[in-house]
């Protein structure tokens, strides 16, 4: 069994110990961010110089100067070996539930392979096929339990341990901040949108999560075993409390119905409504942003702007999707506003969008019939306290303790304070 790294020890010098700190003299919200592959590359990727790399990433994985750090390793001599495309692909062009194939990217001759919903056992053998012995991974995550991006790390690295590769993380801010809130997935309700138990807003980063998934999960999937090691290149100049718009970063949407940071402050709440009938505003301008269906009016926006819910207003509106739910059909309903994006909280707004629209539109509030809405949410318990006719602060204050455990549980692999 492997047993416990000291990575200080370990990792060359940029690569900053999983347990390390974020730097500590930078001071907070002075835009002077600076995510992990940009440390690497101001090195010139030396750190990998003899390694055979294989990256997981997709249009996120940027530099600073809007390079892409798979075109940025092939211009300092450091090909991967190999590239691997997550959900919506290597360079961002699939839907949600698409990938691009597997194929040689023409711009850099790199083979590209499809890791979307492969199980471990599957990208062992694409490693194998490789020849890699490290694992990169750099994909801008947007810190809700259904984003499909930490549960491909999570496959990346079982395979790691099953092929005996290094794994790296090359470590990106989470654009909603480090709290985390929200409702425990039940391991009954495992699917490809949560696979492990962990909170709907984990509030952690994706190197983070690495080190958390390595301690808390990997061993009971891979008979005992853990990474052979682990090296997360932390953000330089990251805070717990410092949203997106503070890091002074370009915004590259991490999947097409992302488009702005507004979209991702919103998410971790609002795609609940994937699970119901309504529509959740893809095929809009502002998709998570925009709720509605055929036949909701002005209440829903009343009613909700009387709760005097933090950091948000609601607008009366109204649109038409061009895919997705509702194509081509008038739709009523409401788009949030951020009055205050450190004080909104996205899953009690949801809740409390949730209880509304089913108390108003009784004849035309419903779940998808598949019940998906349990997946999302990680339980039955959403939907059943909601159909039960439970209040916003009843069905938030059913999750609290187990939000206390998981929050203690991770204390230990947290990074940035």
């Amino acid at each position: 069994m492997v047993t416990r790294r000291s990575l200080l020890a370990a990792a060359p010098a940029a690569m900053v110990a999983a347990a390390s700190p974020a730097v500590a003299d930078e001071k907070r919200g002075d835009r002077g961010v600076t995510p992990g592959a940009d440390r690497l590359a101001e090195r010139g990727w030396r750190d990998f110089a003899g390694r055979k790399v294989g990256v997981l990433t997709n249009p996120t994985g940027v530099l600073k100067d809007r390079t892409h750090i798979v075109d940025s390793l092939v211009a300092a001599g450091m090909a991967p070996v190999a590239v691997f495309g997550p959900e919506h692909g290597f360079r961002g062009t699939a839907q949600a539930g698409g990938s691009e194939g597997s194929y040689t990217d023409p711009r850099t001759k790199v083979p590209v392979y499809d890791a979307y919903g492969v199980t471990a056992t599957k990208l062992a053998e694409m490693y194998r096929k490789a020849g890699l012995d490290t694992v990169v991974f750099d994909i801008a995550d947007i810190g809700a339990r259904f984003y499909t991006y930490i549960w491909s790390m999570y496959t990346a690295m079982v395979a790691a341990v099953e092929t005996g590769a290094s794994f790296v993380v090359l470590d990106r801010p989470n654009p909603v901040g480090g709290n985390a809130y929200g409702p425990m997935l039940d391991p009954a309700f495992a699917s490809g949108v949560g696979r492990k138990p962990i909170v709907q807003q984990h509030g952690m980063t994706a190197g983070e999560l690495a080190k958390f998934f390595d301690a808390e999960f990997l061993p009971a999937d891979t008979g005992g075993r853990r990474l052979s090691k682990l090296d997360v290149v932390a953000v330089r100049g990251w805070h717990r409390d410092t949203l997106f718009s503070r890091t002074g970063l370009d915004w590259v949407p991490p999947s097409p119905n992302v488009p702005t940071p507004q979209t991702a402050l919103v998410y971790p709440g609002t795609c609940l409504f994937e699970g119901t009938v309504l529509s959740e505003g893809r095929g809009t301008t502002r998709p998570f942003e925009m709720i509605g269906m055929p036949d909701l009016d002005w209440r829903w926006a009343e009613e909700l702007n009387k709760l005097g819910l933090r950091g948000v207003r609601f607008r009366e509106n109204y649109f038409v999707p061009t895919f997705n739910k509702f194509v081509g059909k008038t739709c009523g309903g409401v788009q949030l506003h951020l009055t205050d994006e450190q004080a909104f909280e996205p899953i009690e707004t949801a809740v409390a969008m949730l209880v509304t629209a089913k108390r108003l539109y009784p004849a035309l509030f419903a779940w998808r019939p598949d019940n998906f809405i349990d997946k999302l949410s990680g339980s039955t318990r959403l939907r059943t306290m909601i159909d039960a006719g439970a209040g916003v602060a009843e069905v938030t204050g059913a999750w609290r303790d187990e939000l206390a455990r998981f929050r203690q549980q991770r204390r230990q692999h947290l990074i940035y304070w």
